[in-house]
């Protein structure tokens, strides 16, 4: 009886030992294959200065943006791009949502209106309109993160969309999320 307990355990152990090395196996062939969802910019590195030109000081335009490997099924992109750094609390410096899903990119300069081509939409920011703010600090140095998703829909919004909008109706649809931070302190 002993005997056999000892070979049904043993077996067991064997099994399980199988299966779990198995799974490590597979999981790290998927890991392989599938790179990471990823957002990077021309003008700067993650933790890099954001140039003069991308901000109040300069010509206060949009940066060139790029991202790949969206997972599949994506719908659309959305993206915020905000500083948590601000003396009031964190300020939105961007609000963009309804990219198409073979978007892999915004280009420099994007357009300061509410609808762009191909139904991209621009949401207000917390100065007061749509399109891109670019970093303004009244002191120090200060973090600028662009945060990017991938959504496995199109939102049907309206009206004049904040940050706060646009993460409600993200909520639950989030496939993927990326983001760089870009810093920022002006000279005096």
């Amino acid at each position: 009886m002993i005997t056999r307990l000892a070979v049904m355990l043993l077996i067991t152990g064997v099994s399980l030992a199988a299966g779990q090395e198995t799974k490590v196996a597979d999981s790290s062939a998927k890991g392989d294959e599938k790179m990471a969802f990823t957002l990077t910019s021309s003008a700067f590195g993650e933790g890099e200065m954001i140039p003069t030109q991308y901000t109040c000081d300069g010509k206060d335009i949009s940066p060139p943006l790029s991202w790949s490997n969206a997972p599949e099924e994506t719908k659309s992109f959305a993206l915020i791009a905000d500083d948590p750094d601000a003396p009031k609390g964190t300020w939105v410096h961007w609000v963009v949502y309804n990219m198409k899903p073979d978007t892999d990119k915004l280009e420099e300069n994007v357009p300061k209106k509410d609808t762009l081509d191909g139904g991209t939409v621009q949401g207000t920011t917390d100065f007061k309109k749509p399109g891109y703010g670019g970093p303004c600090p009244p002191s120090g140095t200060h973090r600028y993160f662009f945060k990017l998703y991938a959504l496995d829909t199109t939102l049907n919004l309206e009206g004049s969309v904040t940050k706060a909008d646009l993460l409600k109706a993200m909520d639950g649809h989030i496939l993927a999320e990326t983001q760089l931070m870009g810093k920022y302190s002006r000279k005096k």
